[in-house]
């Protein structure tokens, strides 16, 4: 048999039927190995770069988002690079990469000691003060007398309930250097109108919301021009009361387009666009500073509620009798406070909604929040590593909940607990807000989204 590299110089008619065959065989192999040469050779081409400001929520699965709003009819604006929805836990195993520790900076001058609980701590500290030093909101302006004054205006008390984070954040912006009064330098506009004030006023009520909101976008956009170059894509509103999930249902450009800022954040209510739209924590008003107790904590988990949720009923239902999981239904003779200070974990379980004050609460008396709930957009989840100072743990493991707890070793529980103690300063509220609070940590998240749009210069 002729040897290969004979058959390559003989002319094509002296060659034999079956060089045929073996021919195109030796080619295909020699390309081969050039492909995989080149490519071991040159990895920097299939190596990806992700942007510095990167989005992924602890619980479900990541959704791609609908970057494509509603346009206007003369299409006057587009969209920049594609928005960065990548993993922002760093590593695969979900860890966070070490960074260096800064201090001191921002307007109360408060010390930034807590890197470890944020997802970048560098990235996150450099575009803070970039935030704190350009970002611009243009809020629609309504008269002290009009007849609906109060759903726009902020509120002249401190606000306090269920719900206060709406009200909250609507009086430490109005009063902020955030706000601009030149339209022209305004990186979002701000729809000032308050769904659970809305809900309360009876000429407008639960059922007179979803028009109000209609009839109100279509006056902004009639009287100003701002809307209509974006179709709203620039435009955020805030609201905690769960009924702001349905607010929209006419008003299908905010629904889409416009940023939602909401309580009720979870991927599976129809209103909710996921990495478009941000988580605002339920908190409830305290003005005393956090307590600093380091008492025993006898309990290994607590939870008291109404049982309105599937999920909650089977919670009850496994651990209502359990010496080591205290699960409530109804009013606790003890002091709430109490209970919370004496659990090493505390159980934020779903009910008629994914949100409850419940994250909060345990964050302020230093206990580790047990997340129980799917899907659950987690607030500040662009920003902070959840996974340093809370558990997560699927409702189909409710069962298991105690074998779960147990199987963390006491310096995995150090670690949770120092790192709550760290983050329960983000879940506040102040008035005047004060760096890093709950107020700056959603206007970070507002910052993160305001390089989506790039207006055109038509």
């Amino acid at each position: 048999m002729a040897h290969p590299s004979m058959l390559l110089h003989r002319p094509l008619a002296s060659l034999p039927s079956s060089a045929f065959f073996f021919l195109p065989a030796t080619l295909a192999l020699f390309t081969t190995l050039f492909i995989l040469f080149y490519i071991f050779t040159t990895p920097s081409l299939f190596i990806s770069h992700q942007h510095k400001h990167n989005l992924k929520y602890p619980l479900g699965p990541s959704q791609s988002s609908p970057l494509t709003p509603i346009l206007p009819s003369n299409g006057s604006f587009h969209l920049s690079a594609k928005f960065p929805f990548n993993d922002v836990f760093g590593g695969e195993d979900g860890t966070v990469s070490p960074v260096s520790s800064r201090s001191h900076f921002g307007s109360k001058g408060n010390s930034m000691n807590d890197i470890d609980v944020f997802r970048d701590g560098d990235i996150f500290l450099e575009d803070y003060q970039q935030m704190n030093r350009s970002f611009k909101i243009y809020v629609y302006p309504h008269r002290r007398d009009d007849p609906f004054a109060h759903v726009f205006l902020p509120v002249d008390f401190e606000p306090g309930g269920n719900y206060a984070s709406e009200s909250y954040f609507k009086k430490a912006l109005m009063n902020s250097h955030f706000i601009t009064e030149d339209p022209r330098k305004a990186d979002l506009f701000f729809l000032p109108f308050s769904i659970a004030r809305l809900r309360h006023d009876r000429r407008v009520g639960g059922g007179g919301i979803q028009s109000f909101i209609r009839d109100y976008i279509s006056n902004i956009s009639t009287k100003y021009p701002y809307w209509n170059r974006t179709g709203g894509a620039d435009h955020f509103y805030v609201a905690c009361h769960s009924i702001g999930r349905s607010a929209m249902a006419k008003a299908e450009d905010v629904k889409l387009n416009a940023i939602q800022i909401v309580c009720s954040s979870s991927y599976f209510l129809p209103g909710y666009v996921a990495h478009k739209d941000a988580s605002l924590p339920q908190v409830w008003p305290r003005t005393d500073d956090p307590p600093t107790t380091t008492s025993e904590r006898k309990k290994l988990a607590f939870f008291a509620g109404a049982i309105n949720s599937p999920v909650r009923e089977k919670l009850v239902k496994f651990w209502r009798n359990d010496s080591e999981i205290y699960a409530h239904f109804g009013r606790l003779k003890t002091p709430y406070a109490d209970e919370l200070l004496g659990s090493k974990f505390c159980l934020h379980v779903k009910g008629f909604e994914v949100n409850t004050a419940r994250i909060a609460d345990s964050l302020y008396y230093g206990c580790v929040p047990i997340i129980l709930a799917n899907y659950y957009d987690l607030p500040f989840a662009d920003i902070l590593n959840w996974k340093s100072f809370s558990i997560a743990v699927v409702t189909v493991d409710i069962p298991l909940l105690k074998k779960i707890l147990r199987g963390i070793t006491s310096d995995e529980y150090s670690s949770l607990r120092g790192n709550v103690l760290k983050v329960r300063k983000h879940f506040q509220w102040h008035v005047p807000p004060i760096d890093f609070d709950a107020f700056f940590m959603v206007m970070y998240e507002l910052w993160l989204r305001r390089s989506c749009i790039r207006m055109s210069n038509d």
